[in-house]
């Protein structure tokens, strides 16, 4: 636990010096509040955008009335991390769950310093952990060990369950992050639900044991999620090449999605430096949210 906390504050350290020599210290915009929420309401006056009539109050009969907003001053962070047998894929201490788990850390430490409500959300096929916002690096701690002592219950992956749960869950509007290898079909409709609602950050893991298997003849695989071991000749024909060709084009899909429907979206393979790609988001992020 200590060394996790050590390489995570490392990390956070990094990123931080990063993002304030890189944007004039623009990196509290990140989790800062960067939209705006209800207020109050008001008589209906000339000009007034009707998109912003509010027809509850208008139904009383009192009147037309119109609401109000003031900025948001606090940002509320969810993480909603895939902790299903297919993340435990990789090399020990760099499986897809470990670095899943590291980006929660850094970034829940990260978001608590800047006075952010951080919440969690962990899912296999089953809600495995709930944990509701609360702020200070407290929470931050608290979801870092909740992370490293988890358990999952099962093995399975249910995407779309797992959205909807957050979509009940999660009622103000919030910056979700989604972490995940999306190794599952038929949560398109609830993802899009939640990018409506939500500002959405997706991170897709994968592993190169998944998409770039070597010529190793016949060997046992062993499919994490139904724990069915099967015999698979690596050598064989166009085998090794469909497999690859299916992981980058549900990758490809993903990736298109989350630009239809303005979703930050990263990929990062259990190899390689996560912290350059979490500096490139901050930097689009930033960005938009100026130009907002």
């Amino acid at each position: 636990m200590k060394a996790l906390l050590k390489k995570l504050r490392r990390y956070e350290i990094q990123i931080r010096k990063a993002i304030n020599s890189q944007m004039q210290g623009d990196f509290h915009s990140v989790f800062k509040g960067s939209g705006l929420e209800f207020d109050d309401v008001r008589p209906y006056q000339y000009g007034d955008d009707v998109r912003i009539i509010d027809w509850n109050v208008t139904a009383k009969g009192h009147g037309t009335f119109v609401k109000t907003f003031r900025e948001e001053k606090e940002q509320t962070v969810f993480f909603i991390l895939d902790v299903s047998a297919s993340e435990d894929i990789g090399s020990p201490g760099a499986t897809k769950a470990d670095i899943g788990k590291e980006i929660c850390g850094v970034l829940a430490l990260s978001a608590s310093k800047e006075s952010g409500h951080v919440g969690l959300i962990c899912f296999s096929d089953v809600k495995e952990k709930y944990m509701k916002p609360n702020k200070g690096p407290s929470q931050a701690y608290e979801i870092i060990s909740t992370l490293a002592k988890l358990k999952p219950q099962s093995l399975k992956t249910n995407l779309s369950k797992a959205l909807a749960f957050a979509l009940n869950a999660i009622r103000r509007r919030s910056v979700v992050i989604l972490i995940s290898d999306f190794i599952d079909e038929g949560y398109s409709n609830n993802l899009k639900a939640l990018a409506r609602r939500h500002d959405l950050v997706v991170i897709h893991i994968s592993d190169k044991r998944e998409t770039r298997l070597p010529k190793l003849g016949i060997i046992p695989v062993i499919d994490k999620e139904t724990q069915k071991t099967l015999w698979i000749n690596t050598s064989f024909g166009d085998f090794r090449e469909k497999i690859s060709k299916g992981h980058d084009q549900r990758k490809a899909e993903l990736q298109k999605f989350s630009r239809k429907h303005e979703i930050n979206f990263i990929s990062l393979d259990t190899d390689e430096d996560y912290v350059p790609k979490l500096l490139r988001l901050f930097k689009v992020r930033n960005k938009s949210l100026k130009t907002s």
